[in-house]
This record gives structure tokens, C-alpha cells and sequence, in this order.
């Protein structure tokens, strides 16, 4: 466990200074990520068929928590603000709908913001990698190899860790979008369901 630290201090060292960035940002993006991921698979667990959700409504009955899907959350959240008037409630269960299906894209913006900027800051030490070793060049010429394979190598570490923060972040963001989407629909299909039960 020790080396594997020792590791990682000397690729962060050999990386330059960009590397606490995109250090940084991997650890915050993957907290969104594994946050997203859990958020929405609570959601698809154990979901109510929607003819069960209207039951609940008609009945003015909160699920018990055996329901742990979107359709529990959506009667759930309704049934705490209903009114017991059909026109105004409604309207709540409009307005309930909208606050879930907004929910649904919480963080996936910034998710796809921060994987679109880690090739950037690798870009970035790519520059300041070389120009280290054009630094090297000019006091030394080209007779110090070791001298200029720093600088080189701290261009190739910065752009690799760029692209490994990146890939998986881009792929991650469309798999969330995908969810996210089927999500507002379950939503949006439920709601439309349950106007009949008001």
C-alpha cells in the first residue's frame, strides 16, 4: 500500500503542476458521478406499477417503504402538498412533476463540463511541459537528454491523465443523460396517469 503511494506521489510529481488540477477535478467529478449513479438506481428499484400509484392517490395514502421507485417518490411528494381540491391539485401535480423531472439533471451538466475540461488542463501541461524542455534546450543545448526528457515526459503524463480523467467521464455523462431522460419520462407518463385519480 505504501509503494502504491510512493507511486502515485512521483507520477503526480513527474506530471508537473497541472496535475493537483486534474487531480482535483477527477475526485469531484467522480463524486458527481457515483452520486448520479446511486440517485438513480434508487429509482429504478423496486418501482410501482403506475395502476398501484393511482390506488395510493385515490386512497389520499402515502407508499410505505417497500416503494422505493420513481413512481412512490412522484405520489410521495404529491400527496404531501395536495390539497383535497381535484382543479388546484392539478395543478400541484404539475408543478410536482416539473420538480422531479428537473431533479432528474441536477449535476449532469457539470459532469460533462468537467470531463470536457480534463483533456484541456492535459493540454495545458502538455504546453508547460515543453516548455520546460525548450527552457532545457536554450542553456544547455541538446547534450543534456536527461535534463530535457523531464520536460517531455512531464507533456506525455499530463495529456495521458487528461484523456484517462476524460474518456470515462464523457461515457459516464451519456449513460446518466440516457437514464436521465428514461427517468422524466416514467415521470411525465406517471403524472399524466394520475390526473384521472384527483
Amino acid at each position: 500500500m505504501v509503494g502504491i503511494f510512493y507511486q502515485l506521489t512521483d507520477y503526480l510529481q513527474a506530471g508537473g503542476p497541472v496535475m493537483v488540477p486534474l487531480l482535483i477535478l477527477s475526485i469531484v467529478m467522480w463524486f458527481l458521478i457515483i452520486n448520479r449513479v446511486i440517485y438513480m438506481r434508487r429509482l429504478f428499484y423496486k418501482n410501482m406499477p403506475r395502476r398501484k400509484a393511482g390506488e395510493f392517490v385515490k386512497m389520499n395514502c402515502s407508499p410505505d417503504a417497500g416503494f422505493q421507485g420513481v413512481n412512490a417518490l412522484l405520489v410521495r411528494e404529491f400527496l404531501s402538498k395536495r390539497s383535497m381540491n381535484p382543479e388546484t391539485d392539478a395543478y400541484i401535480l404539475d408543478e410536482t412533476v416539473m420538480n422531479l423531472v428537473s431533479a432528474m439533471d441536477r449535476h449532469l451538466a457539470m459532469i460533462t463540463v468537467l470531463s470536457g475540461i480534463a483533456p484541456l488542463l492535459g493540454l495545458l501541461g502538455t504546453v508547460t511541459g515543453m516548455i520546460t524542455t525548450f527552457d532545457v534546450i536554450t542553456v544547455f543545448g541538446t547534450g543534456n537528454a536527461k535534463a530535457m526528457a523531464g520536460g517531455i515526459s512531464e507533456a506525455l503524463i499530463t495529456t495521458q491523465t487528461g484523456l484517462l480523467v476524460s474518456i470515462p467521464g464523457l461515457y459516464m455523462s451519456g449513460f446518466l443523460n440516457k437514464r436521465s431522460i428514461n427517468l422524466k419520462y416514467r415521470i411525465a407518463a406517471t403524472g399524466m396517469y394520475l390526473k384521472r385519480y384527483l
